[in-house]
């Protein structure tokens, strides 16, 4: 029996980045024998066991066959006779085909290291045509580190749309890849590989609309750019790229997708409050009624975790725009103080005792609005 560390534990090392998970392939073993040795075992599909000691996932070396349509259509086969070199060869792209041994010496039959180096994310053999799931991946990828496609490796992902494997893309897998993408450092790269593959009306027909419609696909791109250099969460990153989608299209993107809330919320209350700007965009930020309506619009005084949330859209919104960083820096700081000291606006003893229901309701906005006042006779 032999072991090898294998995958994305062997390409993030090479790339100098922190350990992750680690994944581990058995060599000329059986399920009984893994057994024997205290492994656990986990797998549906394919033999997969647990250390013993560790938790870690050990997969027996293992050989795909493709019998049906999509990324489910396969059968597997694992037998102490499958090498190393097999089970590599199944996977999608040779950064992710290499492997270290018990002495640390790296494996790299398929050429990943030098693909590393050229920042080229290129498929390991003619099988990746047969999981649709390795074009998310792939634009993924490309999106975690920046890396260009193989001209090769597009042309047939280009040629699995076509031929229609992207439809048997189900809505939570393109989520769950989407969702890592826009967590990622370049966040973009995985729309255009999406573009550049004609993947992109297949899997996120929405986004496809509004990345052909200029100016908004500028805005849109320019506005998830500032939102990713920024560190800003992935809710805040997908809300500054879809806050100008239309309502009807927001809300067919979050039913086929099944969007968490977060996101969702965010993204619908970004589109009202740019609709909203865009109608006051005569009014100033002295102004007490208009801060204090936009306060009420955002629903900053229950949601305030939310409105923080939204004031990092604004402002990548707002340089997408081409107003000046500084300016826009001002805008969301001046809005984020307007919210705080309007909250800590609370009636008295007096107030509870004298106004009910609709009243102490307009009681509370004229303490809001004597607090905004205030705090812009400070400046």
């Amino acid at each position: 029996m032999e072991v090898y560390l294998v995958g994305g534990a062997v390409r993030d090392q090479l790339l100098g980045l922190p350990p992750g998970e680690r994944d581990w392939v058995v060599v000329g073993s059986t399920p009984e024998a893994m057994a024997a040795a205290g492994y656990r075992p986990v797998g549906r599909d394919f033999p997969v066991f647990l250390h013993p000691e560790t938790g870690e996932e050990y997969a027996l070396a293992r050989l795909e066959r493709k019998v049906g349509p999509g990324y489910r259509g396969f059968v597997t086969e694992s037998s102490p006779e499958v090498t190393l070199e097999q089970d590599l060869q199944r996977r999608d792209l040779t950064i992710n085909a290499m492997a270290r041994g018990a002495d640390d010496a790296l494996i790299d039959p398929y050429g990943g290291q030098q693909d590393l180096q050229r920042r080229l994310l290129r498929h390991v053999s003619p099988a990746f045509s047969e999981d649709p799931v390795r074009i998310l991946r792939a634009a993924r990828f490309a999106a975690r580190f920046d890396f260009h496609v193989a001209p090769d490796t597009l042309q047939l992902m280009r040629r699995m749309v076509k031929d229609g494997e992207a439809d048997a893309l189900v809505p939570e897998r393109v989520w769950r890849e989407f969702e890592r993408a826009l967590d990622s450092a370049h966040p973009q790269r995985f729309l255009d590989t999406l573009i550049d593959a004609d993947a992109l009306p297949v899997v996120l027909p929405e986004l496809d609309a509004l990345l052909n419609q200029e100016p908004q696909a500028a805005r849109a791109r320019a506005a998830l750019q500032f939102a990713s250099d920024a560190g800003a969460p992935a809710a805040v990153r997908f809300a500054a790229l879809c806050a100008t989608l239309p309502d009807a299209d927001l809300d067919t993107l979050a039913q086929r997708l099944r969007l968490p809330n977060e996101y969702r919320e965010l993204t619908a209350l970004s589109a009202r409050l740019e609709r909203w700007l865009i109608g006051h965009q005569n009014s100033s930020v002295l102004d007490v009624d208009w801060l204090l309506e936009l306060l009420e619009t955002a629903d900053a005084f229950r949601r305030p975790e939310r409105f923080q949330q939204w004031l990092q859209v604004l402002l990548s919104r707002a340089c997408a725009d081409g107003m000046p960083a500084d300016d826009a820096a001002a805008l969301v700081r001046a809005l984020d103080e307007a919210q705080r000291q309007a909250a800590t606006a609370h009636p008295g003893d007096e107030d509870v005792a004298r106004f009910k229901g609709a009243r102490m309701a307009e009681r509370l906005r004229e303490l809001r609005r004597a607090a905004l006042r205030a705090l812009i006779g400070s400046q």
